[in-house]
């Protein structure tokens, strides 16, 4: 909470004080945020004010405020300082201009035309400018003065927490425009959720498919969906066993630069990956979700909710390093990992803190490296600075937190769960320590998130090929 403004005090003016030619100004810079709260509490949704590249095409040849935004500060105005607290709008007649952009700073003002003792109603002339002095919005109000004085305590509005899940996506997709589509391996993709994000994978520019299951069921599941599979290259095997063989022997045999699962257990899948030994890279293969969380600052990774049920320190070892070099290649220089428990200090009868202090002095001794770690951290003070500053915890990671490094897959897949149903979260999946990555879907998971996890296989596919010769097909 803001302390100043809840402190300070605002005062209105009495019909009795008001005189002919009084007036009053607000000044107020338009933001993006502005805009998107305005479209998100109104419902306009107008192209025009959200969608940059339909407004570019538009009259004014960019994104615009809403009309009424600028309206709106002249209420504003009217409610909170001139009159002030106890106005009572009659009516409000209003001539737009000029268009108002993001990062015009305006100037409003209103000043006293007319005064009506009888029912104590003014009329006040309305005007708006920009900082080049251009007339943006006029009008005219009518208002019922207040005839009580009082002076309040201002009001601290409600924070509005404006979350794009669109944007974000664009943002995550941004990642990979300029990479070449891999080769991939879409094992079982026997239901319309899992064929439908394949297919969009490959429109969005990420794969190129090779569906591999039993072909004439994958054809109808096509057919009923309503997906286009002409020019799609399908490997026709009897069950979902078969597909997840014959994609880790692709895989094995670099024919395939991905894995993309489909309508098959995960257990039946990694236990065809584990069984060739040319897939093998010496480290533990481990999950990681990525997910872009409303109330956080920055895209939030958590590992492992998904593949290691009871972790070994070791096994957490490298399950951190899988998260940690991940982390980078997503662009994070030096991810901040939290080592998560029920509390941030070590107790012996909690073993999870036993593990989380000796993976930070592991990592002080070189054996996990490119990170910073920290824990044992609880869940509050491993995500909020302000938690962590109340039980006095010093830290780099704390309120920072790239990489969340969960005690079991139980308590990570609970969190995973809440983030996503609980707090708004969009989420997309990958596993890691094996030579390719295997963008890991659930039934649950819409089609931006499969696309997502698509995404991030891409880019960790296009990494190994600093460490591998590209296959030639």
């Amino acid at each position: 909470m803001n302390l100043s403004l809840e402190n300070e005090l605002i005062e209105n003016y009495t019909f009795s004080e008001i005189k002919l030619g009084q007036s009053a100004r607000l000044l107020r810079t338009l933001t993006l945020e502005d805009i998107q709260a305005f479209a998100a509490v109104s419902g306009d949704t107008n192209p025009a004010h959200l969608d940059s590249v339909y407004a570019s095409d538009s009259l004014f040849h960019g994104v615009i405020a809403h009309g009424m935004w600028s309206g709106a500060l002249i209420s504003a105005l009217l409610g909170t300082q001139f009159p002030g607290p106890g106005t009572i709008y009659q009516d409000q007649a209003l001539h737009f201009v000029k268009p108002v952009r993001v990062g015009d700073t305006l100037t409003v003002t209103v000043t006293v035309t007319a005064l009506n003792p009888e029912n104590k109603s003014v009329e006040l002339d309305c005007r708006v400018f920009n900082q080049r002095g251009e007339l943006v919005l006029s009008g005219v109000a009518k208002v019922l003065a207040p005839t009580n004085k009082v002076r309040l305590p201002r009001v601290v509005a409600p924070q509005i927490q404006l979350f794009d899940p669109q944007s974000r996506f664009n943002q995550l997709l941004a990642l990979g425009e300029k990479l070449e589509a891999v080769r991939c391996a879409v094992v079982h993709p026997c239901d319309a959720g899992s064929l439908s994000g394949a297919m969009d994978a490959a429109r969005y520019g990420l794969i190129v498919p090779v569906l591999i299951g039993p072909e004439v069921r994958i054809r109808h599941v096509a057919a009923e969906a309503d997906i286009d599979l002409t020019g799609i290259e399908i490997l026709n095997v009897p069950h979902s066993h078969a597909a997840a063989e014959k994609a880790a022997d692709m895989a094995a045999a670099w024919e395939i630069e991905m894995l993309m699962k489909g309508s098959l257990h995960t257990d039946e899948l990694i236990h065809a990956v584990l069984a060739k030994p040319a897939l093998r890279t010496g480290r533990r293969m481990s999950h990681v979700f990525r997910f872009d969380v409303p109330l956080y600052h920055k895209p939030l990774l958590i590992t492992d909710a998904a593949l290691n049920i009871r972790p070994t320190l070791q096994e957490k070892v490298d399950i951190i390093q899988n998260a940690i070099d991940f982390a980078r290649v997503l662009g994070v220089a030096e991810p901040k990992v939290a080592i998560l428990s029920a509390v941030e200090t070590v107790n012996p009868g909690i073993p999870s803190t036993l593990d989380a202090a000796a993976l930070c002095k592991m990592a002080e001794r070189g054996q996990i490296t490119g990170g910073v770690l920290d824990g044992p951290l609880a869940f509050d003070n491993a995500i909020s600075l302000q938690a962590a500053q109340i039980k006095n915890i010093e830290s780099t990671v704390a309120g920072h937190a790239d990489i969340l490094a969960v005690p079991d897959l139980e308590s990570g897949n609970m969190l995973a769960k809440q983030l996503e149903y609980l707090a708004g979260a969009s989420g997309s999946g990958i596993v890691l320590g094996a030579r390719v990555p295997i963008a890991l879907t659930s039934r649950a998971d819409g089609p931006s998130n499969r696309v997502a996890s698509a995404l991030l296989a891409l880019l960790v596919a296009h990494n190994a090929r600093r460490d591998h010769p590209r296959p030639i097909w």
